[in-house]
C-alpha cells in the first residue's frame, strides 16, 4: 500500500481540495483509496457535510454518517483554532502519542492501494500540546505532498516549508500549487515558474481553478 501525508505550506491553502482530487483520480483509475484526518477543529457537529472530513467522505463515495465521521476524524473540536487550542476549550489535552497511535491504527486497518493522511493547518502549526504537524510527519515518516498557494508571499511560504521538510529527512513527493481565487493575486503561471526555479528539483504540479485533471500526476 502506498501512503502519503498531505500537508499545507500555510493554513487554508487547499489541502483537503488536493486530497479529494487525488482520491477522485485514484478511483477513476480503479484504485482503492483510504483517507484519514486524525484531528479537525472548527467543526459543527450538527452541520458537518462541508467540513474537511465530510468532503473526504464524499470523495470516497461514503455516506455522511456519524460512524464514518468518527472513523475519518476521531478528534473533533468546535472552535476554529489550532487543534490543541480548540481542545483546551473543551477540557482536553492533545498529545503527539495519541495522534501517532490513531494514524498507525488507521494505516493498519486500511486495505487499499493508496492511503492519504491529512494534517491540520500549516507544516509548523501546532497539532498537539507537544508537537507541530512537522513532528507528526517525522514520526510517521511518509512522503509528503506539500500544498502551497499562489497569493502574494506564497512562494516564500512554500519553499520554506519544503526546505524544513527536507531538513527533517522527509521526502517531498510533490509540491502542488493551488491557484488563488483573488483576481489581484500574482500571475499563476509566473508563480509556478518561480517555485520551479527554486524548488531544488522537486516535482511541482499546478492545480488551477476549474479542473482536477492535474491530480492524476500524483499517482
Amino acid at each position: 500500500m502506498r501512503a502519503l501525508f498531505v500537508a499545507g505550506a500555510h493554513t487554508d491553502v487547499g489541502k483537503t481540495y488536493v486530497a479529494c482530487a487525488l482520491i477522485a483520480a485514484a478511483r477513476a483509475r480503479g484504485l482503492s483509496v483510504e483517507a484519514f484526518k486524525p484531528a479537525v477543529s472548527g467543526l459543527d457537529p450538527a452541520d458537518w457535510g462541508d467540513s474537511d472530513p465530510g468532503r473526504l467522505l464524499a470523495a470516497l463515495g461514503r455516506p455522511l454518517t456519524q460512524a464514518n465521521l468518527q472513523a475519518m476524524s476521531p478528534l473533533r473540536f468546535a472552535a476554529a483554532l489550532s487543534p490543541p487550542m480548540a481542545a483546551r476549550r473543551e477540557g482536553q489535552s492533545l498529545r503527539l502519542e495519541t495522534l501517532i497511535t490513531l494514524c498507525d491504527q488507521a494505516r493498519a486497518q486500511a486495505h487499499a492501494d493508496l492511503m492519504l493522511i491529512e494534517g491540520a493547518g500549516g507544516v509548523m502549526s501546532p497539532i498537539s500540546e507537544d508537537a507541530t504537524n512537522l513532528d507528526l510527519m517525522v514520526a510517521l515518516g511518509l512522503p509528503v505532498v506539500l500544498v502551497g498557494g499562489s497569493y502574494l508571499g506564497a512562494i516564500s511560504h512554500t519553499l520554506t516549508a519544503a526546505e524544513v521538510l527536507r531538513a527533517r529527512g522527509l521526502k517531498v513527493a510533490a509540491l502542488v500549487i493551488s491557484q488563488d481565487a483573488d483576481p489581484a493575486a500574482p500571475d499563476f503561471a509566473e508563480t509556478l515558474a518561480d517555485v520551479r526555479r527554486f524548488s531544488s528539483g522537486a516535482r511541482v504540479i499546478a492545480a488551477p481553478r476549474g479542473g482536477q485533471d492535474w491530480a492524476s500526476e500524483l499517482l
